[in-house]
């Protein structure tokens, strides 16, 4: 029988398909380096290192892992981005887009970047108002 506090830690679930980050990026690299860049995609990672693009991402949340998916991540939105400057075609903006990348176009209309302050105008000055609106719709 083993004594309190010398057992061995044993895993629980299915042992990780990669040793290490580095075992994950050299096979990631062979990938990019057999594929043409135009055709990189993160699935397309993920069947070259015969697992699921679902099973791919989850190694982001290891932290150990987090740097090699970002890596590959990095070069696949690279790849993305070249084919956009070179073709200008949609299914290029889509693959950017689920990179986080945006279209939309943002002006900021405030005071350098700061809210603009709203302030309560005085009851006169609203009464002289109305009073001007009314006698130009008169005339």
């Amino acid at each position: 029988m083993a004594e309190q506090g010398t057992a061995t830690k044993r895993r629980v679930g299915r042992p990780l398909k990669f040793e290490s980050p580095e075992v994950m990026l050299t096979k990631a690299q062979e990938y990019f380096n057999d594929t043409p860049r135009e055709e990189w995609t993160i699935t397309g990672v993920a069947v070259y290192l015969d697992t699921s693009r679902v099973t791919l991402m989850e190694y982001e949340g290891k932290p150990e892992f987090v740097n090699a998916i970002k890596k590959i991540k990095d070069q696949v939105e690279m790849a993305y981005e070249i084919s956009l400057r070179k073709r200008g075609g949609s299914g290029d903006i889509f693959g950017l887009k689920n990179f986080g990348w945006r279209d939309k176009f943002e002006t900021d209309i405030t005071t350098d970047g700061d809210k603009i302050q709203a302030s309560v105008l005085p009851e006169e000055l609203i009464g002289q108002f109305h009073q001007f609106l009314a006698s130009s719709t008169k005339q």
